[in-house]
């Protein structure tokens, strides 16, 4: 996402902010009050139960019309239900998480709730026989950090088809730089190559490519051999976008070269799309015959205006990408590949870090994501004093 504009999460929409606190919202204005315990979930562990210590946590409550967050403390039965507990060693802030936070958003479905829709960490208890403790895992998705208790805490139960297993070479920490925005743009790469796409091909835009899908999509094409050209509204972002490997960076400006025409020039043997709206109409238009665009992003808006021409003269296709109910098979495959030095994983994870936090710091996060100042990624130490 362009920093010039907040880029919603994969499947966000804008209109999703009015109205959390009126109905089916419980307010609980204390942030540091004792949650009801969580039922029981699945029967004997293939481990000794978890410690019953307090953990830190970061808890937002609805109180009225107003939302109060901030760093506290839970106890193991303040948790949701679900066969796994993992221990966290790492979150991540996206843009969702800072959504949950705004009053009168329609994201959060719970109160009270633990943001954080992704997290990495170590299984210290499960009933599911094929999730052994010991073993570490991502989860992101599904109701993570909207309606069920997610990775901004020091522990997490979730249900057992939510987990992923790291593959091997892949740390809890470099998981969680790459979090559900590099899963999105892997996810996207994969499905384009499923289409046809190859690196012989010819050039593949990235929109909106200074935000946390398009950046990790620019440095795994790159990775994987393609010429890459980027779209930003961000100039001052051309030098760090080359150093993630693309070709060329242009302007949003440049991106309509035939202004008013149903088709313009055939420029794009495939693309990234992470702003969706006009940009989307735009990529549409100028795809080369046969190629197409996943899109996951609509910082540019929900509606798309556009024909059939670019598909039923040129053949192109628009690929949508989930992240939020990707099957458990369809994770795997893609964390594979992203975990695979030699296919998608980006040569240098660290300079895709803006910085990491403590739970006491991620005010000033959630706020500066909201507010389009981050680029790159923000990491979450739960353990951090």
């Amino acid at each position: 996402m362009d920093r010039s504009a907040p880029s919603p999460e994969p499947g966000v929409t804008a209109d999703l902010l009015p109205d959390l606190g009126s109905k089916g919202v419980s307010a609980n204005p204390d942030p540091g009050q004792r949650l009801p315990a969580a039922a029981p979930s699945g029967s004997a562990s293939n481990a000794a139960a978890p410690s019953a210590d307090p953990f830190p946590a970061y808890l937002v409550t609805v109180d009225g019309d107003s939302i109060h967050h901030g760093a506290t403390t839970l106890c193991p039965t303040d948790l949701d239900g679900g066969e796994v507990v993992v221990t966290v060693a790492w979150s991540s802030v996206n843009y969702k998480d800072g959504m949950v936070t705004v009053p009168g958003n329609r994201v959060a479905r719970r109160s009270p709730l633990v943001p954080g829709v992704d997290l990495a960490g170590t299984v210290v208890a499960s009933t599911e026989p094929s999730i052994a403790v010991g073993t570490d895992v991502v989860a992101h998705g599904h109701g993570l950090g909207v309606s069920h208790h997610g990775g901004f805490a020091a522990m997490a139960r979730v249900p057992a088809t939510w987990v992923v297993p790291l593959p091997a070479g892949l740390s809890a920490r470099s998981a969680m730089v790459i979090g559900t925005a590099g899963f999105t743009a892997a996810a996207s790469i994969d499905l384009l190559e499923r289409h046809g796409l190859e690196p012989s091909a010819g050039p593949v835009l990235v929109t909106g490519a200074t935000g946390g899908v398009g950046s990790m999509a620019v440095a795994m094409l790159a990775r994987r051999g393609y010429e890459v050209v980027a779209s930003t509204g961000k100039p001052s972002a051309g030098s760090w976008l080359a150093g993630l490997g693309a070709a060329r960076v242009i302007g949003r400006d440049e991106l309509d070269e035939a202004p008013g025409r149903t088709l313009g020039p055939q420029r794009w043997a495939g693309a990234v799309d992470c702003v969706g709206g006009t940009t989307l109409a735009l990529v549409l238009r100028q795809l080369r015959y046969g190629a197409a665009v996943a899109a996951s992003g609509l910082t540019a808006g929900s509606a798309l205006d556009t024909t059939v021409y670019p598909f039923i003269t040129r053949g192109v296709g628009l690929l949508g990408v989930d992240s939020v109910d990707t099957p458990t098979g369809r994770r795997t495959e893609v964390w594979a590949r992203i975990a695979d030095p030699g296919d998608l994983r980006p040569a240098d994870l660290e300079r895709f870090i803006d910085r990491e936090v403590s739970l006491a710091e991620l005010p000033g996060a959630l706020a500066d994501i909201l507010a389009a100042r981050v680029r790159g990624r923000i990491l979450v130490d739960p353990a951090r004093a």
